[in-house]
């Protein structure tokens, strides 16, 4: 007993040392692109996208939960032969789940891009993807079986019409066709060279293919002609379905050209625009009956329909506004600001209950904003293109201090209610001693776009952008020196610094990257002497782009980044990369103590940690013997144990700091059910113990 108490002690240790945690926000349940959607009954749907991202609805899509997919790679489609028995395939894996998504079993594929995966009976499925591949399982999945399609362009999408008629769309308008459950496969004339991403058939000998540039094509013969089929747009369609032989929907889009709907009543002789109410791009359409339908797409977005596609309303709640910046005057009050990744229409949002929920604040200016700073609850100043404004009412009205259209405006900050600076484009730096009454225009002697500016107190600060630049300047910015800035080198060797944070007068951080953007392009760099020299920190450079860094004392950091959070605990030796939960964008970072931070990016995305990041591994011992569901839960979690245990099975809960919470025994009880409605909000550890050892698990609650 001793040494299992020592066991779960260390574990303990372990689990809060090495491991990083951060809970959505916004948009809700999260923020990830989908790709792909289906229902397997008028209720139950799920849908897949970045990150490894799952999502389940079992009422029509009015309200969706975040499953546990285990991994954190792309998922490109996904397919259900049956409400509970599913698959889904992506970057160079293959998933499985027997009980609606509780559990998934995964296959890894040296094929690094799986993009559709269909099954014409429950036990019989195809996979396509990259370089013409095509797997076949005749066993539910268990075994797949690689197929010579004698084609190597990307394959994107399949579907059957029967056991044996299969049809594949890909690259350079391919189209496959199989009529024997594809042992082989015929190439078919398509008559177009664009790209096909998805193909859907209504009957045997009637089928539609669509891609990009608007390519609607449609055969009536079972594949052996093909022809054009007018459809009103020219943006990329992504999927296409029909509800029967008559009506079907096809869209797609992206957000440079915006996305499409289109519908068809008479079997795609003629097509006609639905306006989707959203910016995203539009990936996956999928109908459940003749009125009710769904699409999935970019920003996490989810559109339904129940009256054929008049009206799409989103099922995910929450802002998808690109945001920039977050503040926080105290521990409950915060704001993020941004606006549309196209340019214009800037948003502002406000918490008063430390993140929970989200406002979106009355704002006429169609600008985007790009830097928040608040010098108490109430006064506050944002930053965007050709503007700053001042609320002295926490928000509730904003009044214009500067306007000039040749500033772009790119950071705000005040060391005190009257001492304030803004950098922008063009070495632009304005000064204001009187809390913004009046701004007055500096000499930054770079004309290099200034993105982040930083005091350590009213005299002394700096300002960092691109070309390499980093300014200093000691008599609170009416003069600055240059001490880092490139003047000669390529678009790909130029550097670009973001941000800037100091922990104290003389130790600072800076972070960034090539103006490209491209991954594995970052910069971080470190001064101990007040600037006077700066240091690179490795091994920065395999991280992606970095965007803004935070500190919380002398020793804890935290950067983020494209779809990264890094943290440090040493003052910046160290880094380790935490589980941002997202590949998107991570544009600022913010923490109000020690333990509890936010960080916003692109599509909205609103995340936080109240415990400094740490969350709770799993133990693998014992791993799969038990089951824990729901999780997150609020009432009760059930316990399936995956084996015959004859022997007593003692639970027990502990909090963060270790302290026991709950304890029971139970005894040859499969499933078992534990009460926790008197638990407060929060993590814990949910520790197993049986003869041949002990199991810790992480339970959230809710």
């Amino acid at each position: 007993m001793k040494k299992l108490y020592i066991l779960l002690v260390a574990l303990f240790s372990l689990a809060t040392a090495d491991a990083q945690d951060w809970k959505w926000l916004n948009p809700l349940p999260q923020g990830n692109n989908l790709l792909s959607i289906c229902f397997p009954d008028a209720n139950t749907g799920y849908a897949v996208g970045w990150y490894g991202t799952i999502l389940k609805t079992t009422n029509g899509g009015t309200n969706w939960t975040i499953l546990s997919s285990g991994t954190n790679e792309r998922l490109y489609s996904v397919y259900f032969t049956s409400a509970n028995t599913g698959y889904a395939v992506g970057f160079g894996i293959i998933l499985k789940t027997t009980n609606g998504g509780i559990d998934w079993t995964s296959q890894t594929s040296p094929y690094n891009f799986l993009l559709s995966v269909y099954f014409p009976d429950a036990n019989t499925g195809f996979i396509v993807g990259q370089d013409g591949i095509i797997l076949k399982t005749t066993d539910g999945g268990t075994n797949w079986n690689v197929i010579n399609s004698g084609f190597w362009n990307f394959l994107y999408s399949v579907y059957f019409t029967d056991a044996n008629t299969g049809y594949v769309v890909g690259a350079s308008g391919q189209i496959l066709k199989t009529t024997d459950g594809g042992s082989n496969w015929v190439l078919e004339n398509s008559g177009v060279t664009n790209f096909l991403y998805s193909v859907y058939f209504t009957d045997a000998n009637t089928g539609y293919a669509v891609g990009d540039n608007g390519t609607m094509i449609k055969t009536i013969n079972g594949g052996a002609n093909w022809t054009s089929m007018p459809t009103m747009t020219s943006t990329w369609l992504q999927s296409v379905y029909f509800t029967d032989a008559n009506t079907g929907y096809a869209i797609g889009g992206n957000i440079h050209q915006g996305n499409a709907i289109l519908k068809t009543i008479d079997g795609g002789t003629s097509w006609t625009i639905q306006n989707s109410g959203s910016p995203w791009d539009l990936q996956s359409v999928y109908f459940t009956d003749t009125n009710t339908g769904y699409i999935a797409g970019g920003g996490s977005s989810i559109l339904k329909t129940t009256d054929g596609g008049t009206n799409w309303i989103s099922s995910i709640p929450g802002s998808f506004k690109s945001l920039l910046s977050v503040c926080f005057p105290d521990v409950n009050i915060g704001y993020a600001v941004g606006g549309d990744l196209t340019g214009g229409n800037g948003t502002i949002m406000k918490t008063i209950n430390g993140g929970s929920d989200w406002t979106i604040q009355s704002w006429s200016n169609l600008w985007d904003l790009n830097s928040v700073c608040f010098t108490d609850a109430n006064t506050g100043y944002v930053a965007g293109n050709g503007e700053i404004q001042k609320t002295v009412n926490g928000g509730t009205s904003w009044t214009t201090q500067f306007t000039d259209p040749m500033y772009d405006l790119f950071s705000v900050y005040f060391s005190d209610k009257n001492n304030g600076c803004v950098v922008g484009g063009g070495g632009t730096i304005l000064k204001t001693i009187n809390g913004g009454a009046a701004w007055i225009t500096q000499n930054s002697g770079v004309y290099s776009d200034l993105y982040s500016v930083f005091f350590t107190d009213a005299n002394i600060g700096y300002a960092v952008g691109d070309s390499g630049t980093i300014l200093k300047t000691m008599n609170g910015g009416t003069n600055w020196i240059i001490q880092s800035h490139q003047t000669s080198g390529t678009f790909w060797t130029i550097i670009q610094y973001n941000s800037i944070y100091f922990t104290d007068a003389n130790t600072g951080y800076v972070v960034g990257g090539h103006q490209s953007t491209n991954s594995h392009a970052s910069n971080m760099l470190k001064t101990t002497n007040g600037g006077t020299d700066w240091l690179n920190l490795t091994p920065v450079s395999t991280y992606p782009y970095l965007a803004s860094v935070y500190f919380t004392d002398a020793n804890t950091g935290y950067v983020v980044g494209d779809g990264t959070i890094l943290k440090t605990t040493d003052a910046g030796v160290n880094w380790t990369m935490l589980d941002s939960r997202t590949e998107s964008s991570l544009n600022a970072v913010y923490f109000t103590d020690p333990n509890t931070g936010y960080a916003v990016g692109d599509n909205g995305i609103i995340l936080k940690t109240t415990d400094g990041g740490v969350f709770i591994e799993e133990t693998k011992s014992t791993r799969s013997i038990f089951t824990i569901y729901p999780n997150p839960a609020n009432k009760k979690i059930t316990i399936q144990v995956n084996k015959n245990l004859p022997e007593e099975i003692g639970l027990s809960i502990f909090n963060i700091d270790g302290q026991l919470i709950m304890q029971d025994n139970f005894h040859q009880q499969d499933p078992i059910e534990m009460d926790v409605s008197s638990l407060s909000s929060g993590i814990y550890l949910l520790k197993i113990q049986i003869q041949d050892g002990i199991d810790v698990k992480k339970l959230v609650i809710q």
